[in-house]
């Protein structure tokens, strides 16, 4: 008797001890004394990393691994869409916002759509093309923030294009699903559907048309918006029927903006304001603080997904009523922040019951990319870039090897909405990057996938705020989407106690449960500086192909 008492007290201890050894995320954190890049693309994050290398900033890395993405990943992202930055200045201690977001051309109108018979916005084709403004926008990041050469930044996204680069198994799927928008124009068909198929895992695919494009940026960015490029777009556009011009380019300029933001549990947390979307993320969090403080029983307890649920789908109903372009319409974003209103909406939470009815808008679909870079200085550039949905407006621009996002479909046709479309006006934008900070502690991170973003990033701050999670932690537990403010339906990764998801069912969540890492949630990327012991980590998605790489140092 007393033997097994002792041999149990044995193996108990020894248990004991291999489960304090063990971790529940999969991946370490990359961590350095160099800069770090982490994108959903492996040969992107390297291409970042090289540049780095080679005495190149943060924002210098950022553009080099975004243009590799636009090529690897030319569902997501490329230079027929849109941009959107925080930049942390470590010598300043200044974080920086830019809007690369185009506008609608001046042709575009809802009268001119009525006249064709389009009632609502279109999903894709050349009606839903917008100004392309990521671009214009890396030039300008480049102008203010570069160390390298402007044209030094392309040389590894013009080799992947003209040499080509075998398909990863995230973006093959991805691929796949991309038929319908492919077949918008015999273009796109062309260019991203060889033999009449996707890629497959493994298969090396090349597009020597976008690596011409490259070149001409390489060379000068303003091709794009006055030259070569420009011809081509407007061309492409005109014999598809659209109204995009020569002028809607050339005079088309990015706009430097204040970010926004709010406090949570100790850490302040910034986003850009509208036309995007970070408003809700921020005050998602302001209601979640106001509702309660972060459950004992963990992140996936039932009480805290459900207070996080709730406060999303309060959030959104307000991102979908006043969200717009602030030049057309007044967007009320300090009022919606305010400590107050956070107040009144958490109380209209109940603990224990779902709330189905809460009014809201029609949600944007959209396929994004995000990337982060940290350099050995301490500065962080957190980045967004995406063509919208995936494929984006299925314009192919002849000749050049990319597509045209589909970002106009942001709009919506109805004349009593903020977001009614409008000539040079902006639309719903979902993507958005985001940043957060508290003492020496600097975090760049984004989350992707439409309107997934803002509750996506919202749950990334509790994680650490309220949960001490890493960032590689923080971005890899299970997380909840769900598309729109209204209803009761919400999507979870099976990774979520089984108790926990019995729990929520029984205050009458209607959930979707999902395979235990599935980009539904979106695809995160993290860095963090420790401006006091000059560290610097990275965090890489377990959703997607990506990783965060180290910038490498000449060991001669």
């Amino acid at each position: 008797m007393i033997f097994a008492r002792v041999l149990l007290s044995f193996t108990l201890g020894f248990v004991s001890q291999l489960w304090s050894q063990g971790r529940s995320y999969g991946r370490s954190m990359v961590i350095s004394q160099q800069g770090i890049v982490s994108t959903s693309q492996t040969l992107a994050s390297q291409a970042g990393a090289q540049i780095l290398a080679r005495g190149g900033s943060a924002v210098d890395a950022a553009i080099a691994a975004n243009a590799v993405l636009g090529v690897v990943e030319p569902m997501m992202c490329g230079i027929g869409g849109d941009l959107f930055v925080l930049y942390w200045e470590a010598k300043t201690g200044k974080l920086h916002g830019l809007n690369a977001s185009g506008w609608a051309p001046k042709g575009l109108s809802p009268a001119v759509l009525a006249a064709k018979g389009i009632k609502t916005m279109p999903p894709d084709g050349v009606h839903s093309v917008t100004v392309p403004g990521a671009v214009e926008g890396w030039k300008r990041l480049h102008e203010k923030f570069g160390r390298t050469a402007w044209d030094d930044l392309f040389g590894a996204s013009i080799h992947f294009a003209e040499k080509g680069f075998p398909v990863t198994e995230v973006i093959a799927d991805s691929w796949k699903n991309g038929h319908r928008r492919l077949n918008v124009t015999p273009e796109a068909a062309r260019l991203y559907l060889p033999g009449g198929k996707a890629p497959a895992v493994g298969e090396v695919f090349r597009n020597p048309d976008m690596g011409r494009a490259m070149r001409l940026i390489a060379g000068d960015a303003r091709d794009f918006y006055k030259g070569e490029i420009a011809r081509a777009i407007v061309e492409t556009s005109t014999r598809l029927g659209g109204t995009m011009t020569l002028d809607d380019l050339a005079s088309f300029t990015v706009e430097w903006v204040e970010p926004i933001s709010t406090e949570y549990r100790g850490w302040r947390v910034y986003e850009l304001p509208p036309n995007g979307q970070g408003m809700a993320a921020l005050e998602m969090l302001n209601i979640m603080n106001a509702a309660s403080d972060a459950s004992p029983a963990g992140p996936h307890s039932a009480a805290e997904m459900h207070k996080k649920i709730e406060s999303m789908k309060l959030a959104y109903s307000d991102l979908y009523a006043y969200n717009a372009d602030p030049k057309f319409a007044p967007v009320p974003v300090p009022a919606l922040l305010s400590r107050d209103f956070a107040r009144k909406r958490a109380a209209r939470i109940d603990p224990k019951q779902a709330n189905c009815k809460v009014p809201a808008g029609d949600p944007v679909a959209s396929d994004t990319t995000y990337l982060t870079a940290v350099d050995k200085d301490g500065n962080i550039a957190s980045v967004i870039q995406s063509v919208s949905a995936g494929f984006g407006s299925g314009v192919g621009v002849e000749k050049m090897g990319f597509l045209l996002h589909n970002r106009g479909s942001g709009f919506t046709l109805d004349p009593k909405h903020p977001n009614l479309l409008a000539p040079r006006k902006r639309p719903f934008h979902t993507i958005i990057p985001a940043f957060m900070q508290k003492g020496d502690q600097r975090i760049g991170f984004g989350i992707m996938g439409g309107p997934n973003q803002p509750l996506a990033h919202a749950q990334f701050v509790s994680h650490i705020a309220d949960y001490g999670m890493n960032i590689q932690e923080a971005i890899e537990t299970a997380r909840f989407t769900k598309r729109n403010a209204t209803g009761c339906d919400v999507t979870i990764e099976s990774r979520v106690p089984l108790a926990t998801l019995q729990a929520l069912s029984e205050r009458g969540h209607q959930i979707k449960i999902t395979r235990e890492h599935t980009s539904m949630m979106g695809r995160g990327a993290a860095v963090l500086h420790d401006a006091r012991n000059k560290v610097n980590y990275g965090a890489a998605d377990s959703r997607h192909d990506g990783s965060a790489e180290p910038e490498p140092i000449n060991a001669k």
